[in-house]
């Protein structure tokens, strides 16, 4: 059996059921995210810093004060994201138990990964700047488009886009939830495949407002340019299994991170699998660590029998410091 996917892995807390941490990905940036947490506890004030410093910009001010469009640009909204996610953990680890498995949303899971020890946070931080910029400069805007596909099944959303695609791009890219799914590609390709899926009986679909068609073939330029930056990069063996997007298997070396990084560049984000995976391993309790509450609402979605705690700024964190000491 392959080692990244053997399973399962020594508990790091067997006493109590096992815990997941996730992490969101593009789309969970708001203006002020991390602002109160880095005011009261020092250690997320270093964590903005130590980015601050690993991007040679103020990144903490975009994050607290805005302006929104500036923060909402890819190269800066991904960096950004994975720092407020890392400044809320480090507030957060040593107060609850450890987790058996980690997992991240896309971007997300490079933040799974300093989560794990898999690599450095000043480097990982410098290594999403790089990968937005290089996703932003893949596609010339306008010529990719992603939509929600909601309400339609798996299978008849891969025959939808397999009918839009007429000898463009058109592929499932997050299969979110049994309720959600996006598509990505071409544009004109993307809106046949948004039609077809209303007429096919798709609860609802909605072209999405976003800078790029992320994770179909569209974005090979950028995953040659991040698999250079990737190789790299000094790994470790990751501490927690990693439930990777492109498989949904667990990730237990550093050779298999940095490869399934790689590959999710152009690759489907296997949301659902990985939380199916996790559950099927046990977790009953997931943590999404980051801004917003994105991957709760998906959990919901997904077994609602699962608790679903997040730890975004204080007052989220004292809810869920709570649930943990009662």
């Amino acid at each position: 059996m392959n080692e990244s996917t053997t399973v399962p892995i020594p508990s790091p807390n067997t006493a109590t059921a096992r815990i997941a941490f996730i992490f969101p990905g593009q789309g969970s940036q708001t203006v002020g995210m991390g602002k109160d947490l880095s005011e009261k506890y020092p250690i997320a004030r270093q964590t903005f810093e130590e980015a601050d410093e690993a991007l040679g910009y103020k990144l903490s001010q975009i994050c607290f004060e805005g302006p929104e469009e500036q923060l909402r640009l890819t190269e800066i909204t991904q960096p950004a994201i994975l720092t407020a996610s890392i400044a809320a953990l480090r507030v957060l680890e040593t107060r609850i138990p450890r987790p058996n498995f980690v997992a991240g949303h896309s971007l997300g899971e490079y933040s799974a990964h300093v989560a794990s020890g898999t690599f450095a946070f000043a480097d990982a931080v410098r290594t999403v700047r790089k990968r937005g910029h290089y996703m932003q400069e893949a596609v010339p805007v306008g010529v990719g488009a992603m939509a929600a596909i909601l309400g339609m099944e798996l299978e008849k959303v891969v025959a939808v886009c397999q009918d839009a695609a007429q000898g463009e791009v058109c592929s499932p890219a997050n299969i979110n939830s049994p309720e959600q799914i996006v598509i990505s590609g071409n544009t004109a390709a993307v809106e046949r495949g948004a039609k077809l899926a209303d007429e096919r009986g798709a609860k609802r679909t909605k072209l999405l407002p976003v800078s790029a068609p992320f994770h179909c073939l569209l974005m090979k330029p950028a995953q040659d340019r991040l698999e250079e930056d990737l190789n790299k990069l000094k790994t470790h063996k990751p501490v927690y299994p990693v439930a990777c997007n492109v498989e949904a298997v667990l990730v237990t070396d550093e050779l298999r991170s940095r490869e399934t990084l790689i590959a999710q560049v152009t690759g489907a984000v296997k949301w659902e699998q990985c939380m199916r995976l996790l559950i099927g391993e046990g977790v009953q309790t997931f943590v999404e660590i980051g801004p917003g509450k994105v991957l709760c609402g998906l959990m919901r979605q997904i077994d609602r029998s699962k608790t679903c705690l997040n730890v975004g700024d204080d007052a989220s964190l004292a809810k869920t410091l709570e649930h943990f000491n009662a």
